[in-house]
């Protein structure tokens, strides 16, 4: 009889980790997993948090140059048993001599200054080099110019081209200016990244090459945008026609990004670039993902045009069963919604409606901005709904992942400012507690709504712990931060156990404007500041701490308001201070105040005085009448 054997189960191998992954719940205290778990360690605040995660990938690119410039220190493995990807490269040449082994060697290594050294020997020799190789070494120098490559080489600055429609005399002139501007620096850019001198090494070469084929000119054309030359990438399109070469999609798609760069008007990018698309469909070139958001990323820069075709383009996609990444959506939703003003969500709803289902893989560059942008859209039609559908959306799969350090913080950084202005309070302190600084660093515009959430919500006793969270994000020295927190404290009175909470943070923002060390410089006083801390000591009956204030009025020459005079007698009379009552009267006699009469009368009425404590009291101000006749004489 035969047996069957039961077919062996396949496992995936990271099955069980994923498995015991969706068993952690993320802490919400603890900082993002790219730190150290080190209190010392751990960033206080977004700028902090930049630092530190800059810094730690420097230290990488730190330990890849020292591998590269002292290979002979790295040659021997220790390792048992020795994994050889998780080894350093052997990036020192091996092949000597004169030769095209040799320089296909140091293209791979990509050795830019070595290679071309070496290519120009070749020529000079009279040794021919083969058309596959000269072609290597044209894409790495239209890659990486006359620089020699880093592991990471830092992202190129894009100019701001984001143009919104403009009336028919600004886009006669306006325009003109940006797109001569533009083309000067880019033909610059070209020629000083790659060389000092009118033709780079890349021009030289392909200038020099007895044969080219549709891979030369393509590399060339392709390395020009890339570096901003985007009128001789346009001349060299031309070339490649002439010598009726076939261009590939890479190439179509660098020059339909560059169409913003070539033409002025709006109708007139539209137009060029659809030049392209029929020369794709001519030459019989199949388009994909990365040409449609080249597309879309062009038509943003089109005004109306580019709002009236984007959804053409995208209709174009499906026909051609092309499904559009975060980088299409990204585009669509800067043409119908920045600097435009639309107040219709109906773009944004159906773009979630697709991107809720999906979890995204990375296949342009230009993903990673979709989720912030997307969050800008729904503050700027201040739809809750929307956000909390995208966030869903972002937390689908490994959508996450498109959002880096900065990114996330932008992020949450207008998710959380919507929520303060849309949501109740409890929500918003919920969001907070399980936000702040896990995912995101508040910043002082966060703060600020948050103070106003908690003013509407008439919740102010949640301040001390609001003023606890900015001195450890370092928002402690924020004049206007300060000014909404104190204003909010002051504005009425709490109980006891709220005005003496209120009254320590007046404490700490004291401190802060009197702080004496080489670190900062003191802040100085505003009036309304001074009033509000003197007022919050007052009414938590601290009369000493209360009259320190009162005293600084004169030393900066202003003016106490009324309020901030009676709640300190009020103070006085709580902790029967008749010698502090006295004092007050005194220095609102000096400071001419209206309200000095009605002070002295408050204190002989409510203060129980000695018999010198009166004669102080009349002394003030029969001093001061004798001062008000003696200017009134002078101006006689």
């Amino acid at each position: 009889e035969e047996i069957v054997l039961p077919r062996k189960k396949t496992w995936d191998k990271l099955a069980v980790l994923q498995t015991l992954a969706s068993t952690v719940n993320r802490d919400p205290t603890a900082a993002h997993y790219m730190f150290q778990d080190d209190p010392f360690l751990m960033p206080r605040n977004a700028a902090t948090s930049r630092l530190f995660s800059l810094s730690k990938e420097s230290g990488r690119n730190a330990a890849k140059f020292i591998i590269k410039q002292f290979p002979q220190y790295f040659d021997k493995t220790f390792a048992e048993p020795n994994i050889p990807c998780l080894m350093p490269e052997t990036l020192t040449p091996q092949i000597e001599g004169v030769n095209e082994e040799a320089l296909k060697e140091r293209i791979h290594l990509r050795r830019v200054k070595d290679s071309v050294d070496l290519f120009d020997q070749l020529i000079q020799a009279g040794t021919p080099v083969s058309l596959e190789t000269t072609n290597s070494l044209l894409d790495l120098l239209c890659f990486y110019g006359d620089d020699e490559s880093t592991p990471q080489k830092e992202e190129e600055e894009k100019e701001d081209l984001e143009e919104t429609e403009v009336n028919a005399s600004e886009q006669q002139k306006a325009p003109k200016r940006q797109l001569q501007r533009g083309s000067q620096s880019s033909g610059s850019r070209w020629s000083l990244f790659l060389d000092s001198r009118d033709d780079n090494n890349a021009e030289r070469i392909f200038k020099i090459m007895p044969e080219r084929n549709a891979h030369s000119y393509c590399t060339m054309i392709r390395g020009m945008v890339k570096h901003g030359a985007s009128a001789k990438a346009y001349d060299m399109y031309i070339d490649l026609l002439n010598e009726r070469h076939k261009a590939d999609v890479h190439t179509f798609n660098a020059l339909i990004t560059a169409v913003p760069y070539l033409k002025e008007r709006f109708l007139e990018r539209w137009e060029l670039a659809k030049v392209f698309l029929n020369h794709m469909a001519q030459q019989e070139v199949q388009p994909n993902l990365l040409t449609f958001n080249a597309l879309l990323k062009t038509l943003r820069r089109c005004g109306g045009v580019g709002r009236s075709m984007s959804l053409s383009v995208l209709k174009e996609m499906e026909a051609l069963d092309i499904e559009p990444s975060l980088a299409t959506y990204d585009h669509l939703l800067f043409t119908f919604y920045r600097g435009v003003g639309l107040s219709s969500s109906g773009i944004i709803s159906e773009v979630l409606d697709d991107v809720e289902r999906r979890s995204f893989t990375p296949q342009d560059p230009d993903d990673a901005n979709f989720f912030a942008t997307a969050m800008q859209v729904c503050c700027d039609l201040k739809d809750i709904k929307l956000a909390y559908r995208l966030n869903k959306a972002m937390e689908k799969g490994d959508n996450w992942k498109f959002l880096d350090v900065d990114r996330l913080n932008a992020y949450w950084s207008k998710f959380f400012s919507l929520l303060c202005m849309m949501e109740q309070l409890d929500v918003v302190l919920k969001w907070y507690k399980e936000t702040s600084t896990s995912l995101f660093y508040p910043t002082p515009k966060n703060i600020l709504d948050l103070l106003q959430a908690l003013d509407a919500a008439n919740h102010l006793e949640v301040i001390p712990s609001v003023w606890e969270d900015m001195k450890q994000l370092g928002f402690n020295r924020r004049q206007d931060l300060l000014e909404e927190l104190l204003s909010l404290m002051s504005r009425e009175q709490h109980p006891e156990e709220i005005q003496l909470a209120f009254a320590k943070c007046a404490e700490d923002i004291q401190a802060v404007h009197e702080q004496s060390g080489w670190e900062q410089a003191p802040l100085q006083w505003t009036g309304s500041a001074l009033g509000h801390v003197a007022l919050l000591f007052s009414r938590a009956g601290r009369t000493q701490d209360a009259w320190n204030m009162m005293e600084r009025f004169q030393q900066i020459n202003r003016i106490p308001t009324d309020q901030v005079m009676d709640e300190f007698l009020n103070c006085a009379k709580q902790t029967n201070s008749p010698d502090e009552a006295i004092k007050l009267v005194k220095l609102a006699v000096s400071l001419g105040l209206p309200s000095s009469q009605r002070l002295k009368s408050r204190t002989e009425k409510e203060f129980e005085l000695s018999e010198k404590q009166k004669k102080t009291l009349e002394s003030i101000q029969s001093d001061s009448d004798s001062s008000d006749s003696d200017s009134d004489s002078d101006s006689d």
